[in-house]
């Protein structure tokens, strides 16, 4: 009797944990835990973000080889496969860079860096196999500085809205732009530079081959970022090594539209930089690879080199300025919101104080031709405050606002819906990679500095809650509107939010523009005579 009792038990007790392996089984792709996913180098394992509603993160996923010895300053090598499951649970190191203190709200203090950086960032729901819009997020900083892997970048609220969000390291300063003689003389493709676009783009592919696994669609890819990121997105819109690899655009506070001085594959400025290094002696590429991370950053021409453009016209990556591809409509035809904010310039730019009026009528000659006084007109009242605030905010509009709208223009002319917007809601001056310590004391208070560059980001990330307590009820709208719109726009390529008024396309004739602020509508007047002058006189 015994034994037939737990034989009867022994049944009852296989057939419970046959169910419970079915539940498990249905519940994930892999028939483990939902927090394991395939990938084409193998499994990783993630962590829950937000457990309770099935937000899942996968930190610090290699998406290229490490580029160190051998690959320094050589395209990204694709991974292969790894022997064991990889723990994505924690972030990787962020790229060679410079640290940065006392940056005004870009202080990113010390943190672990190297050149084994390129790996990504994952955050998306983990409760079922339909398949969601992607966004790509690559952060700014100058090409010289950041990482993927800030609080003020993390992805829960995009979740929430429905979106896989993937952030994406890539190589910076020397190390992700230099361009140099001896390195295009061994390439294959016969250019150098712009490897830090070639990081993007790899992490493209990865996207496109690997995202389905972690309930994203790759049919449906928008790429996103800030100020250098910003201009990366507008300059992968010109590269045929990206086409077909997205989908939308966004883009934040920069464009690539400058025109190019009389070095425009950046070898002179490359070659200028490592003299210093090997004094007469013509290097090779061995011997570039040869020195030290600190003994880059520690040349005395760093800081010029890292003052010019990063992005330069190598022949491969980008055959033409992109500027002459969006001219000529060979740019890719996709769905972008793009804008700017009302204080760009502020602590970003440097304004000249002594800058006399014969130096600033000097300076639109120059600049702007026979159109100087249409320019000297429209900021009259900038000029009012001196002739080194006015040349300030033309500046900051040529590189800012204006370009914004001429990208807006050019995808409105080539048939794709352009939303444009511009910032004038006021937040809160904060050192934003420093989440442990925010703080940041202006004398007339923290919000004394207007919408300065940079300040959207909490805001379209609704990252607000990584900063403590010094969000008022307007910011937690605005928060939760960006997001929406942002995450909207990815979706069905139209920005829509519970709380925000009518966005239409841009059109040209009528330079309708979101105004980002309370009230939140459109307007056909933003900056609208001083943008008007620039545009009459651009060559």
């Amino acid at each position: 009797m015994k034994n037939r009792a737990e034989l009867k038990l022994a049944v009852v007790y296989t057939f419970i944990f046959l169910i419970f392996l079915s539940t498990i089984s249905s519940a994930s792709p892999v028939g483990e835990s939902p927090l394991v996913r395939q990938t084409s180098f193998g499994e990783v394992e993630g962590a829950w973000a937000i457990e309770a509603e099935q937000i899942g993160v996968f930190r610090g996923v290699p998406y290229a080889k490490p580029p160190i010895g051998l690959l320094r300053w050589r395209p990204p090598q694709p991974l292969e496969g790894i022997p064991t499951r990889l723990r994505a649970t924690e972030f990787g190191n962020a790229c060679y860079q410079p640290y940065s203190y006392n940056q005004f709200v870009w202080s990113r203090g010390e943190f672990a860096r190297g050149e084994d950086c390129l790996h990504l960032n994952i955050w998306g729901r983990l409760d079922s196999e339909k398949k969601r819009p992607v966004m790509v997020w690559f952060h700014g900083g100058a090409h010289t500085g950041g990482s993927a892997h800030v609080p003020l970048f993390d992805g829960k609220e995009f979740a929430r809205n429905g979106v896989v969000l993937v952030t994406v390291n890539y190589r910076l300063g020397v190390w992700g732009f230099l361009a140099h003689p001896a390195l295009s003389d061994e390439s294959e493709n016969d250019s150098s530079g712009n490897y830090g676009l070639l990081d993007k783009i790899e992490s493209l592919k990865w996207v496109k081959e690997n995202i389905a696994s972690f309930g994203g669609d790759p049919e449906n890819v928008t790429i996103f970022g800030q100020s250098a990121g910003s201009a990366s997105v507008c300059a992968l819109m010109t590269s045929p090594q990206a086409q077909g690899l997205f989908h939308k655009a966004i883009g934040q506070s920069a464009s690539c539209l400058n025109a190019y001085d009389s070095d425009v594959t950046g070898e002179e400025r490359g070659h200028r930089l490592m003299r210093e290094a090997f004094g007469r002696k013509e290097p090779k590429s061995s011997d570039l690879r040869s020195i030290k991370n600190e003994d880059l950053l520690n040349l005395k021409g760093y800081a010029q080199w890292a003052s010019s453009p990063k992005i330069i016209v190598d022949g491969w990556v980008l055959p033409k300025p992109p500027l002459e591809v969006f001219e000529a409509r060979e740019q890719s035809k996709v769905p972008v919101l793009l804008g700017s904010l009302a204080n760009e310039g502020l602590f970003l730019f440097p304004q000249n104080e002594n800058l006399s009026v014969e130096e600033f009528d000097d300076y639109l000659r120059t600049t702007f031709g026979d159109g100087a006084d249409r320019v000297k007109l429209a900021y009259a009242a900038e000029f009012d405050e001196s002739p080194g605030k006015a040349q300030h905010e033309i500046r900051t509009d040529l590189f800012m606002g204006f370009s914004m709208r001429k990208w807006a223009g050019y995808q409105s002319s080539v048939g794709q819906p352009s939303y444009l917007y511009f910032m004038d809601y006021v937040p809160p001056a904060f050192q934003m990679y420093l989440a442990e310590s925010p703080a940041l004391s202006l004398p007339q208070g923290p919000r004394s500095a207007g919408a300065y560059h940079s300040g959207e980001l909490a805001y379209v990330f609704n990252s607000l809650s990584e900063f403590g307590e010094m969000w008022s009820k307007d910011d937690k709208i605005m928060a939760k509107r960006m997001n929406q719109y942002w995450s909207s726009f990815a979706k069905t390529g139209k920005p829509v939010a519970e709380s925000g008024g009518v966005w239409d396309p841009y059109q040209p004739s009528a330079y309708n523009t979101m105004q980002l602020n309370l009230k939140g509508e459109q307007s056909q007047k933003v900056r609208s005579a001083k943008y008007s002058a620039l545009e009459s006189v651009s060559r």
